[in-house]
């Protein structure tokens, strides 16, 4: 793999990480688009990693008042919101993971690297949040987020596993 397809697949991932357009479906149709070689699952995870890093750099303080959360969750520490706020992430991450380690240990990740699913994808769930975002205007503040919330967020973050869902639109 040369600098130059490296640095595309970068630049893609760093524009289309933050937007709701599956950054991990735009990853895979690159090869599709430029004749490359499929740069494989390894390198897509490792332009992941370095924007994981970037957001946690850029959002310190909020990753330190989570971090604070889950100290305070187990007693060392008073900020209830914050305590909330960890539980929930974590109740939230669990059905992304349950599914991800499904998908491994099935062997069924290849399969999704498949530029007609990444396709569809695309489609449909760029339709489904055009309509969210006509007709599902409800705001919430982090105060007023329940269980239910963090379940169904963490379904939502499980679909997104699923190249061309976006996690950000998740």
């Amino acid at each position: 793999m040369t600098f130059f397809q490296l640095a595309l697949i970068a630049v893609v991932q760093g524009i289309t990480e933050f937007l709701p357009i599956s950054s991990s479906g735009h990853l895979i149709l690159i090869p599709f688009l430029t004749d490359f070689p499929d740069q494989g699952p390894m390198i897509d995870v490792a332009v992941h990693v370095g924007s994981l890093m970037a957001i946690i750099i850029y959002f310190w303080r909020d990753a330190l008042g989570l971090a604070r959360g889950g100290f305070a969750s187990v007693g060392l520490g008073n900020d209830p919101l914050q305590r909330r706020l960890f539980w929930w992430v974590v109740v939230g991450t669990i059905p992304a993971v349950a599914l991800g380690l499904f998908l491994k240990l099935g062997g069924y990740l290849d399969s999704f690297r498949s530029t007609d699913l990444v396709a569809v994808n695309l489609i449909v769930f760029g339709v489904l949040l055009g309509l969210a975002d006509r007709f599902g205007r409800q705001q919430k503040r982090f105060e007023d987020l329940t269980l239910r919330d963090a379940i169904v967020v963490g379904i939502a973050q499980a679909m997104a596993l699923i190249p061309g869902t976006s996690r950000s639109g998740a």
